[in-house]
């Protein structure tokens, strides 16, 4: 009896084994990101600085946040300080540039005119390359140009020249351009351009030299007037304005087509791969900006609705929305005119809102 009943003890830990062992070969269940504002993100700026709209936020390799704001949008009530006599003790603007260690501390601040180069009127997208050079864009109708700076603010590059757009097929002049991002491996820059012309246009990194652009579904773009966007009506064969564009590990762009709520996808070559549509009864351009997940198949889409003043987590392979998190408001966790997002290496998501939110929140993955 008892070598019966150490033969059964024997295989019942042996094919325990088994079992375990066949369950590690199995693909894990993907879990959806959730997040929890960090109500003490940033720390207090210095100087009795303040902000006006925050228009973007970019985040370097080293997890550094790099916030750009705009001076000129400061309120009356905000320049009692800057009044001879000053009349109370807020407020001076903070410069437009400012960058932030992880822990929410201010390194650095800088940016507005100077000698060689063209500040924009409006200040619009941040970007920090892989190299930690700072690009900046501006959206006023009199902005048609690209800057590029250094991590210390020292002047680099200009792409085209403040004035007039020569439309979405100029190799030399942007137009109104909205958001950059970079590509490493070919040392090219690209542009969603944007607020006055209608595609995305690539540069070389280093020369400012055009490479090459294209419109929506990578057609050449077109300056005809289109028609409004209409939910259940035709899609536009032309961008509406494209606001945000983003690059995945593998090597795909996504754009955001903010007045026509879609998400368009292209190889680096302009070839177009696929497309979502996002809150299609929202008639007011939803699609503010997006960024992807950090696990490593980059599973979700990450996606700021301005309008709603919601973050919606979607799925990348479909578009599929799987949660969302936020709500209009101006309390913590809340967003007022969200405009743009950025995410660290951790997954931690950082939001900037323009119009009058005029901050900065911070996102802890849970």
């Amino acid at each position: 009896m008892h070598k019966h009943l150490k033969m059964l003890l024997v295989f019942v830990v042996l094919a325990g084994a088994l079992i375990t062992a066949g369950c590690a070969t199995q693909p894990q269940s993907s879990t959806i990101p959730q997040y929890k504002v960090d109500p003490f993100w940033p720390k207090p700026l210095q100087d009795n600085w303040i902000w006006g709209q925050v228009s973007s936020v970019a985040v370097d390799n080293q997890d550094h946040l790099w916030v750009l704001h705009r001076p000129d949008t400061l309120l009356d009530d905000d320049k009692g300080a800057q009044k001879k006599p000053a009349a109370n003790r807020c407020c001076l603007s903070a410069p437009p540039v400012v960058e932030f260690d992880s822990q929410g501390n201010i390194i650095q601040g800088w940016g507005g005119p100077g000698q060689g180069y063209d500040w924009p009127k409006n200040e619009h997208g941040i970007h920090v390359d892989w190299q930690g050079n700072v690009w900046i864009t501006g959206n006023d109708p009199a902005d048609h140009h690209l800057l590029k700076f250094t991590r210390n603010g020292k002047f680099l590059l200009q792409i085209g020249k403040p004035g007039k757009s020569e439309g979405s097929n100029s190799t030399s002049q942007l137009g109104r351009p909205a958001a950059v991002e970079s590509d490493a491996g070919a040392n090219e820059i690209y542009v969603s351009d944007g607020y006055g012309n209608r595609r995305v246009i690539v540069f070389d990194a280093t020369t400012g030299a055009y490479k090459r652009h294209w419109g929506a579904y990578g057609a050449v773009p077109s300056d005809e007037k289109v028609a409004a966007y209409k939910p259940g009506g035709e899609p536009s064969k032309q961008f509406g304005n494209p606001h945000c564009l983003r690059f995945s590990k593998d090597n795909l762009l996504y754009v955001c087509d903010r007045p026509n709520n879609r998400i368009q996808v292209f190889h680096k070559n302009g070839t177009f791969v696929r497309e979502f549509l996002i809150e299609a009864d929202t008639l007011t351009g939803p699609l503010a900006d997006l960024v992807m997940s950090r696990d490593s198949q980059q599973q979700f889409l990450l996606v700021a609705d301005g309008s709603n003043s919601e973050i919606y987590v979607l799925g990348r392979a479909d578009g599929r929305k799987l949660a969302s998190f936020g709500r209009p408001g101006r309390m913590a966790g809340e967003f007022r005119s969200l405009h743009n997002i950025a995410i660290d290496s951790r997954g931690n998501i950082y939001t900037a809102e323009a119009g009058f939110g005029r901050r900065v929140q911070k996102f802890l993955l849970q």
